[in-house]
């Protein structure tokens, strides 16, 4: 067992870590932007955009996250990290679409009529007084779905790519019986907790700070 404990070890594991960061990262970057314009769209009622973008969250919503790895690994040239990114962007986004335009729905319509009352267009509307509190509205489900893609972010594994889990299944190769599995996967498992767990206390924390700020 001295053996799996090892600097070495140790390093090769953080290396996955620190890919699976960067992985949930601009996933969730891009997610949010991306959702975002889906869900302003949609709320605007927007004649293209909001129909394409309706059928877009109908689709993706609708197949597994894995078939999305798959399809941006084998058919597009993005190197592995760079598809993974992709997939989970373009799975996560139509989950935020619906989040944000959840929350934007939350918002009082008489907001959005007062302020085209007074001369305001639809756009500054949304991005001035909407867009604000439907985020304020919304931290729990958009950050709970955060830790959902630092979770599903393993499965990139399944296409070659060394992120946490991937880099764990190396370990456990590397040794064959039943007790090194366990401390892996146990050790593996603490980290997802440890970063996730983070997340949330962050997002609680925000959501009573913006909370008190509005009293």
């Amino acid at each position: 067992m001295s053996d799996l404990f090892q600097m070495n070890n140790f390093l090769f594991l953080m290396g996955g870590f620190k890919v699976t960061l960067e992985i949930g990262f601009f996933s969730i970057i891009f997610s949010v932007i991306l959702g975002t314009l889906i869900g302003v769209a949609r709320y605007l009622q927007l004649p293209i955009i909001g129909h394409i973008g309706g059928l877009y969250v109908d689709i993706v919503r609708n197949i597994p996250c894995l078939l999305c790895v798959l399809i941006a690994r084998f058919m597009t040239p993005l190197p592995p990290t760079m598809s993974g990114i992709l997939a989970m962007s373009v799975f996560t986004g139509a989950i935020m679409a619906e989040i944000v335009r959840g929350g934007i729905n939350s918002v009082s319509k008489g907001q959005f009529e007062a302020a085209l009352s007074q001369g305001l267009n639809r756009w500054q509307i949304v991005y001035h007084i909407i867009l604000p509190q439907a985020y304020r509205n919304i931290i729990p489900p958009m950050v709970s779905q955060f830790t959902t893609v630092i979770k599903d972010s393993s499965f990139v594994w399944a296409v070659g790519t060394e992120e946490l889990t991937g880099r764990g299944m190396i370990l456990i190769g590397r040794y064959s019986d039943t007790v090194h599995l366990f401390v892996i996967m146990g050790c593996v498992a603490l980290i997802y907790f440890v970063i996730n767990y983070a997340l949330s206390l962050l997002a609680r924390w925000e959501h009573r700070r913006l909370a008190a700020k509005s009293f």
